[in-house]
C-alpha cells in the first residue's frame, strides 16, 4: 500500500528507541513504526468487528428463542405423547 507519507515527531521512552533501533536499525524506524501500527489498527478493527457480530447473534438468539416459543404448539401438533 503506497500513500504519501507524512513526517510526524514522537516522543519515545529510551528504552522502546533502543529496542525499536537493534531490530529495525536507525534508517528502518519509520517503516517497522508504520507497519506495527497498521497490525495494531487491524487488531482493534476486528475485535471491534467482533463485539458487533456477538451482539447481533445475541439479539438473533433472543428473537430465535420468542419464535420458536410462539410456533412450540404448532410444531408439536399432531406428535403423539411419549
Amino acid at each position: 500500500m503506497h500513500t504519501e507519507s507524512i513526517r510526524i515527531n514522537i516522543t519515545l521512552p529510551k528504552d522502546l528507541l533502543e529496542a525499536l533501533n537493534h531490530i529495525a536499525g536507525p534508517r528502518s524506524r519509520s517503516r517497522l513504526i508504520a507497519a506495527s501500527l497498521q497490525q495494531y489498527l487491524r487488531q482493534i478493527e476486528q475485535t471491534e468487528l467482533e463485539k458487533q457480530l456477538e451482539e447481533g447473534y445475541r439479539r438473533a438468539s433472543k428473537e430465535n428463542m420468542d419464535l420458536a416459543r410462539e410456533f412450540e404448539a404448532a410444531d408439536l401438533e399432531g406428535w403423539d405423547d411419549y
